[in-house]
Protein backbone atom coordinates (compact mmCIF):
# COMPACT_ATOMS: atom_id res chain seq x y z
CA UNK A 1 0.00 0.00 0.00
CA UNK A 2 1.29 3.46 -0.95
CA UNK A 3 1.59 6.04 1.83
CA UNK A 4 1.29 9.64 0.66
CA UNK A 5 3.58 11.67 2.89
CA UNK A 6 5.39 14.93 3.49
CA UNK A 7 8.53 15.73 5.50
CA UNK A 8 8.43 18.69 7.86
CA UNK A 9 11.97 19.51 8.97
CA UNK A 10 13.85 22.81 9.13
CA UNK A 11 17.28 21.34 8.33
CA UNK A 12 17.76 20.64 4.63
CA UNK A 13 20.40 17.97 5.27
CA UNK A 14 18.08 16.10 7.64
CA UNK A 15 15.24 16.28 5.10
CA UNK A 16 17.47 14.84 2.41
CA UNK A 17 18.75 12.02 4.63
CA UNK A 18 15.21 11.00 5.61
CA UNK A 19 14.02 11.23 2.02
CA UNK A 20 16.92 9.04 0.84
CA UNK A 21 16.26 6.47 3.58
CA UNK A 22 12.59 6.32 2.64
CA UNK A 23 13.39 5.87 -1.04
CA UNK A 24 15.84 3.07 -0.35
CA UNK A 25 14.26 1.19 2.58
CA UNK A 26 10.55 2.16 2.51
CA UNK A 27 9.50 2.09 -1.15
CA UNK A 28 5.79 2.27 -0.33
CA UNK A 29 6.25 5.80 1.03
CA UNK A 30 5.66 8.50 -1.59
CA UNK A 31 7.08 11.86 -0.51
CA UNK A 32 4.80 14.51 -2.03
CA UNK A 33 6.44 17.55 -0.52
CA UNK A 34 8.78 19.08 2.01
CA UNK A 35 8.41 21.97 4.44
CA UNK A 36 10.96 23.79 6.59
CA UNK A 37 8.60 25.56 8.99
CA UNK A 38 5.06 25.53 10.39
CA UNK A 39 3.53 27.86 7.80
CA UNK A 40 4.93 25.93 4.83
CA UNK A 41 3.75 22.68 6.40
CA UNK A 42 0.28 24.07 7.00
CA UNK A 43 -0.09 24.98 3.31
CA UNK A 44 1.04 21.49 2.24
CA UNK A 45 -1.27 19.72 4.67
CA UNK A 46 -4.30 21.78 3.68
CA UNK A 47 -3.71 21.23 -0.03
CA UNK A 48 -2.59 17.60 -0.10
CA UNK A 49 -4.33 14.33 0.70
CA UNK A 50 -1.95 12.65 3.12
CA UNK A 51 -1.53 9.37 4.95
CA UNK A 52 1.60 10.21 6.90
CA UNK A 53 3.57 13.26 8.08
CA UNK A 54 7.16 13.01 9.27
CA UNK A 55 7.36 15.85 11.74
CA UNK A 56 10.35 17.48 13.40
CA UNK A 57 9.53 19.01 16.78
CA UNK A 58 11.71 22.12 16.85
CA UNK A 59 11.26 24.51 13.93
CA UNK A 60 11.44 28.26 13.32
CA UNK A 61 8.29 30.25 14.19
CA UNK A 62 6.65 27.41 16.11
CA UNK A 63 6.96 23.70 16.75
CA UNK A 64 5.23 20.44 15.84
CA UNK A 65 2.54 20.87 18.47
CA UNK A 66 1.72 24.39 17.23
CA UNK A 67 1.33 22.92 13.75
CA UNK A 68 -1.03 20.15 14.87
CA UNK A 69 -3.12 22.67 16.82
CA UNK A 70 -3.49 24.82 13.71
CA UNK A 71 -4.43 21.82 11.57
CA UNK A 72 -7.15 20.81 14.00
CA UNK A 73 -8.84 17.48 13.27
CA UNK A 74 -6.63 15.34 11.08
CA UNK A 75 -6.91 12.02 9.27
CA UNK A 76 -3.23 11.26 8.75
CA UNK A 77 -0.68 9.54 10.97
CA UNK A 78 2.28 11.40 12.42
CA UNK A 79 5.80 10.17 13.02
CA UNK A 80 7.80 12.56 15.20
CA UNK A 81 11.48 12.92 14.33
CA UNK A 82 13.62 14.75 16.87
CA UNK A 83 16.97 14.90 18.60
CA UNK A 84 15.29 15.52 21.97
CA UNK A 85 13.83 12.64 23.96
CA UNK A 86 12.00 14.88 26.45
CA UNK A 87 9.22 15.43 23.91
CA UNK A 88 8.12 11.78 24.06
CA UNK A 89 5.20 12.37 26.45
CA UNK A 90 3.99 15.40 24.48
CA UNK A 91 4.18 13.35 21.28
CA UNK A 92 2.13 10.60 22.89
CA UNK A 93 -0.48 13.12 23.99
CA UNK A 94 -0.55 14.48 20.43
CA UNK A 95 -1.37 10.92 19.24
CA UNK A 96 1.86 10.34 17.38
CA UNK A 97 2.07 6.92 15.73
CA UNK A 98 5.80 6.67 16.29
CA UNK A 99 8.68 8.63 17.82
CA UNK A 100 12.05 8.52 16.06
CA UNK A 101 15.26 9.84 17.56
CA UNK A 102 17.99 11.50 15.50
CA UNK A 103 20.22 10.22 14.09
CA UNK A 104 17.53 8.05 12.56
CA UNK A 105 17.91 4.30 12.88
CA UNK A 106 16.99 2.58 9.62
CA UNK A 107 15.46 -0.33 11.54
CA UNK A 108 13.30 2.03 13.60
CA UNK A 109 12.24 3.93 10.48
CA UNK A 110 11.15 0.68 8.81
CA UNK A 111 9.21 -0.29 11.96
CA UNK A 112 7.47 3.10 11.99
CA UNK A 113 6.45 2.85 8.33
CA UNK A 114 5.32 -0.76 8.75
CA UNK A 115 3.19 0.23 11.74
CA UNK A 116 1.49 3.07 9.86
CA UNK A 117 1.00 0.84 6.80
CA UNK A 118 -0.73 -1.77 8.95
CA UNK A 119 -3.05 0.85 10.42
CA UNK A 120 -3.98 2.27 7.02
CA UNK A 121 -4.69 -1.18 5.55
CA UNK A 122 -7.02 -1.97 8.45
CA UNK A 123 -8.72 1.43 8.25
CA UNK A 124 -9.39 1.01 4.53
CA UNK A 125 -10.80 -2.46 5.09
CA UNK A 126 -13.22 -1.04 7.67
CA UNK A 127 -14.18 2.06 5.71
CA UNK A 128 -17.96 2.50 5.49
CA UNK A 129 -18.61 -0.90 7.05
CA UNK A 130 -20.71 -1.82 10.02
CA UNK A 131 -18.16 -3.05 12.52
CA UNK A 132 -18.44 -6.73 13.38
CA UNK A 133 -15.98 -7.92 16.03
CA UNK A 134 -14.12 -11.15 15.41
CA UNK A 135 -14.62 -11.97 19.06
CA UNK A 136 -18.07 -13.01 20.24
CA UNK A 137 -19.51 -11.55 23.41
CA UNK A 138 -18.46 -13.82 26.24
CA UNK A 139 -21.17 -14.40 28.82
CA UNK A 140 -18.61 -14.54 31.62
CA UNK A 141 -18.52 -12.92 35.01
CA UNK A 142 -16.11 -10.79 36.97
CA UNK A 143 -16.04 -9.97 40.66
CA UNK A 144 -15.40 -6.46 41.88
CA UNK A 145 -14.43 -5.75 45.49
CA UNK A 146 -16.66 -3.77 47.82
CA UNK A 147 -16.26 -2.66 51.43
CA UNK A 148 -18.54 -5.41 52.69
CA UNK A 149 -17.49 -8.16 50.24
CA UNK A 150 -17.73 -8.29 46.47
CA UNK A 151 -20.21 -7.92 43.62
CA UNK A 152 -20.48 -10.16 40.56
CA UNK A 153 -20.93 -8.50 37.15
CA UNK A 154 -21.67 -10.03 33.79
CA UNK A 155 -18.80 -8.98 31.52
CA UNK A 156 -21.28 -8.48 28.67
CA UNK A 157 -22.91 -5.70 30.72
CA UNK A 158 -19.72 -3.65 30.77
CA UNK A 159 -19.47 -1.00 28.04
CA UNK A 160 -16.13 0.49 29.02
CA UNK A 161 -13.80 1.16 31.93
CA UNK A 162 -12.14 4.47 32.69
CA UNK A 163 -9.02 5.05 34.79
CA UNK A 164 -9.33 7.35 37.80
CA UNK A 165 -5.86 7.36 39.41
CA UNK A 166 -5.67 4.06 41.32
CA UNK A 167 -9.40 3.52 40.90
CA UNK A 168 -11.44 2.43 37.88
CA UNK A 169 -14.91 3.58 36.84
CA UNK A 170 -16.90 0.76 35.22
CA UNK A 171 -19.72 1.95 32.93
CA UNK A 172 -22.58 -0.52 32.41
CA UNK A 173 -25.25 -0.91 29.74
CA UNK A 174 -28.01 0.11 32.18
CA UNK A 175 -26.54 3.64 32.48
CA UNK A 176 -25.06 2.81 35.87
CA UNK A 177 -21.41 2.93 36.86
CA UNK A 178 -19.26 1.40 39.57
CA UNK A 179 -16.15 2.89 41.18
CA UNK A 180 -13.67 0.16 42.09
CA UNK A 181 -10.42 0.38 44.04
CA UNK A 182 -8.44 -1.40 41.33
CA UNK A 183 -6.27 0.04 38.54
CA UNK A 184 -7.28 -0.05 34.90
CA UNK A 185 -4.35 -2.40 34.26
CA UNK A 186 -5.98 -4.89 36.65
CA UNK A 187 -9.17 -4.91 34.56
CA UNK A 188 -7.20 -4.99 31.30
CA UNK A 189 -5.61 -8.24 32.46
CA UNK A 190 -8.81 -9.65 33.97
CA UNK A 191 -10.89 -8.97 30.84
CA UNK A 192 -8.27 -9.77 28.19
CA UNK A 193 -10.03 -13.01 27.21
CA UNK A 194 -13.50 -11.43 27.19
CA UNK A 195 -13.20 -9.13 24.18
CA UNK A 196 -11.94 -5.96 25.87
CA UNK A 197 -9.28 -3.74 24.29
CA UNK A 198 -7.17 -0.96 25.78
CA UNK A 199 -7.64 1.97 23.40
CA UNK A 200 -6.06 4.71 25.49
CA UNK A 201 -4.06 5.07 28.68
CA UNK A 202 -7.36 5.94 30.38
CA UNK A 203 -9.86 3.67 28.60
CA UNK A 204 -10.64 -0.02 28.17
CA UNK A 205 -13.59 -0.82 25.89
CA UNK A 206 -15.81 -3.81 25.21
CA UNK A 207 -15.20 -4.33 21.48
CA UNK A 208 -18.62 -5.97 21.11
CA UNK A 209 -20.14 -2.59 21.97
CA UNK A 210 -18.15 -0.66 19.34
CA UNK A 211 -20.44 0.38 16.49
CA UNK A 212 -18.26 2.87 14.62
CA UNK A 213 -14.63 3.84 14.08
CA UNK A 214 -13.91 7.48 13.24
CA UNK A 215 -10.69 8.46 11.54
CA UNK A 216 -9.19 11.68 12.82
CA UNK A 217 -6.61 13.03 15.23
CA UNK A 218 -5.65 9.65 16.59
CA UNK A 219 -9.04 8.21 15.69
CA UNK A 220 -11.95 7.38 17.97
CA UNK A 221 -14.59 4.73 18.53
CA UNK A 222 -18.31 5.18 19.13
CA UNK A 223 -19.99 2.75 21.51
CA UNK A 224 -23.57 1.48 21.44
CA UNK A 225 -24.64 4.10 23.99
CA UNK A 226 -23.28 6.93 21.81
CA UNK A 227 -20.14 7.50 23.89
CA UNK A 228 -17.17 8.49 21.71
CA UNK A 229 -13.72 7.57 23.04
CA UNK A 230 -10.38 8.75 21.67
CA UNK A 231 -8.00 6.04 20.45
CA UNK A 232 -4.28 6.50 21.09
CA UNK A 233 -2.12 6.01 18.02
CA UNK A 234 -0.09 3.37 19.85
CA UNK A 235 -3.27 1.37 20.56
CA UNK A 236 -4.95 1.77 17.19
CA UNK A 237 -3.49 -1.24 15.39
CA UNK A 238 -4.41 -3.59 18.25
CA UNK A 239 -7.98 -2.27 18.35
CA UNK A 240 -8.51 -2.60 14.60
CA UNK A 241 -7.28 -6.19 14.69
CA UNK A 242 -10.47 -7.13 16.56
CA UNK A 243 -12.62 -6.38 13.51
CA UNK A 244 -13.14 -8.16 10.19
Amino acid sequence: MKLRSIIVEDEETSRQILKNYLGKYCPNVEVLGEASNVEEALVLIRNTTLDLVFLDVEMPYGNAFDLLDKVGDIDFETVFVTAYNHYAIDALNAHASYYLMKPISIDDLIKAVDYVTEIKIKEEALQDQVLVPKTMSVNGKITIPQQNGFEVLETAQILYCKADDNYTEIFLDNNKKKLVSKTLKYFEDALSESGFARVHKSYLVNVNEVIKYVKGKGGSVVLSNGKEIMVSASKKSNLLSYFK
